[in-house]
């Protein structure tokens, strides 16, 4: 019986150590002042360098070629970037039209997600979103590295309730996954119907991996951390008497 309770409190504190221990993924979703600062200071304190890129005079093309990355959409469609507005706010570059191709997921991944593929690997991103949340809700956006699993970085259930400023469809979104480093990023929505641009100044950078906070241990994780304390004591009285 102690051998059983001695397992169950090396287990418990063994899982929260390896929880603890697991690299983070971090998201952004604000406005076009605050959402690139904290990504900045994020990536900064992640002991990462932010490097900017702004969209001026992109060519048309199938593909489009960069200092660091080259931009294609998944269906291999055209892409005809262009300057943005939505009432008094305007991305602070050009950007391109991925408009989601379906409700499902994986789908309008498929059909519509802008790609960036790289050079040199990173593992954080964030970009100027624009016209989001106009209509066709509900309404999601995704970043995801190296074909990874979507990673959900906004949510609109009702149109306009994502308007950060000035009543305008304008948002920053990012995210950083700092397990490893990756390749390629994609980028899309699942709104069908919904309009949706993507661009303005892109950030990127590659941050050292475990280097943010870890995530907080799952309540079923602490249960278990819990018992394996309980268990530990247990063990420990029985070894006095």
């Amino acid at each position: 019986m102690n051998r059983l309770i001695a397992s169950i409190a090396v287990f418990g504190a063994l899982s929260l150590g390896a929880t603890s221990a697991n690299a983070t993924i971090v998201t952004f979703f604000d406005d076009y002042t605050a959402g690139p600062a904290t990504f900045d200071s994020t990536v900064i304190g992640a002991g990462g360098t932010v490097v900017t890129d702004n969209w001026a005079a992109l060519p048309t093309g199938t593909s489009i070629a960069r200092t660091d990355y080259t931009i294609t959409k998944n269906n291999g469609a055209i892409m005809n970037p262009g300057p943005y507005s939505y009432g008094a706010v305007s991305t602070s570059g050009e950007t391109i039209n991925i408009n989601p191709s379906s409700t499902d997921v994986n789908a309008s991944r498929a059909g519509s997600a802008l790609r960036f593929t790289f050079t040199t690997a990173v593992n954080a991103i964030g970009f100027e979103v624009g016209d989001w949340a106009t209509c066709c809700t509900p309404s999601s956006l995704y970043i995801s590295f190296d074909g990874g699993a979507p990673i959900l970085v906004g949510t609109s259930l009702t149109p306009g309730d994502q308007f950060l400023t000035n009543n305008t469809a304008n948002v920053f979104v990012g995210a950083i996954d700092d397990t490893a480093s990756f390749s390629v990023v994609e980028f899309w929505g699942d709104g069908l119907g919904e309009f949706l641009v993507a661009g303005g100044t892109i950030r990127y950078a590659n941050v050292e991996e475990n280097s943010l906070p870890p995530s907080v241990p799952e309540p079923g994780m602490l249960a278990m951390f819990g018992l394996g304390l309980v268990g530990l004591g247990l063990a420990r009285r029985r070894r006095k008497a």
